[in-house]
């Protein structure tokens, strides 16, 4: 099994901007001692509660205080840029960490419509616009363009397109650039997003297909630890799909907050837990072991967006005890 994290940098109730960013290196520093392979970094506008705005900056400071981590962004939102600056920025990286940077690109708007035109500088809205864009910036990586992106580098990055279904792993698989897929946004379309993907595959950009999924995941002492630690991540999940306070609330005030839930929010959490794997050491196992096998991918980016730091921590020192 690969793993890597993919890191949202959420920001804990009681905690600065600043302490967030300062734990997120250190974070990716224990991720890379403790064996695993990758760290990326998400792009979110507008929040109070998720600090990775600017991937790349984060992917260059993270870079630089490891040694062998592999960086990546989960993803540049690339609708609302020029894919020439996005590829030169992607080289520019690679020039610094040669061999050490995984581009991810995805169609996401950043936030709602003012947000979006913020980022786009007012220009009107290229959602529908992706396919071409990232043709775009393939073609001013790899300099089929009648530009390339400088600097020209001796090797290319890994290119990567975020996805939720058939329609995006399609069109990852025809430009021969890689794939993934947000199982923790999307669980109930990883089966034919991944086969659409392996079967559409050409090489291109990248000669071998790479494939790899995002979950959620709190790995505990035991089912019973994992269960108490993830009510701070059901909560947290529950405001943001309801426009409230993004930052992680404290475990008091998680559990505070589950006792008073409606039906129809005990629902939605209910609901929210497939896109989670949620368990001490053997449940982990046995679920991260279910959904490798059933999207026949054995390599993972996870996420684990809890409130307390040190527990954050060693949630993810178990899963490396499990697989790394």
């Amino acid at each position: 099994m690969k793993l890597g994290i993919l890191d949202q940098m959420p920001q804990p109730k009681g905690k600065t901007a600043e302490q967030t960013a300062a734990h997120t290196i250190d974070m990716a520093q224990t991720a890379e001692n403790l064996g695993y392979e990758r760290y990326w970094f998400a792009e979110h506008h507008a929040t109070r509660g998720m600090v990775s705005s600017a991937p790349e900056i984060m992917m260059a400071t993270v870079a630089s205080r490891t040694r062998t981590l592999k960086v990546g962004s989960g993803g540049i939102l690339l609708p609302q840029y020029s894919p020439f600056k996005v590829a030169s920025q992607i080289a520019q990286l690679e020039s610094l960490f040669p061999g050490r940077i995984e581009a991810g690109v995805g169609r996401s708007p950043g936030g709602g419509e003012f947000i979006r035109k913020l980022l786009a500088d007012g220009k009107p809205n290229q959602m529908a616009e992706y396919p071409d864009k990232l043709k775009d910036l393939i073609q001013y990586l790899d300099g089929s363009a009648r530009v390339r992106a400088a600097p020209r580098t001796t090797a290319r990055p890994e290119l990567h397109s975020l996805g939720l279904g058939e329609n995006s792993a399609v069109l990852a698989g025809i430009l021969g650039i890689g794939y993934v897929f947000g199982h923790f946004i999307r669980p109930d379309r990883g089966v034919e997003a991944f086969r659409a993907y392996h079967d559409a595959f050409e090489p291109g950009f990248m000669a071998q297909p790479s494939a790899r999924a995002c979950a959620f995941v709190v790995c505990g002492e035991d089912d019973k630890h994992a269960e108490a630690l993830a009510q701070s991540q059901d909560i947290w999940l529950l405001n943001v799909e309801k426009g409230l306070d993004s930052q992680v609330p404290t475990p008091e005030a998680a559990q505070k907050k589950y006792e008073a839930l409606t039906e129809a929010e005990r629902e939605k959490v209910k609901h929210n837990r497939r896109r989670m794997i949620i368990g001490g050491p053997e449940t982990v196992r046995a679920e991260l072991d279910h959904y490798s096998a059933l999207y026949e991918c054995d390599d993972w980016l996870i996420l684990c967006n809890l409130h307390d730091w040190e527990e954050k921590k060693r949630s993810f020192e178990r899963l490396a005890e499990i697989y790394l």
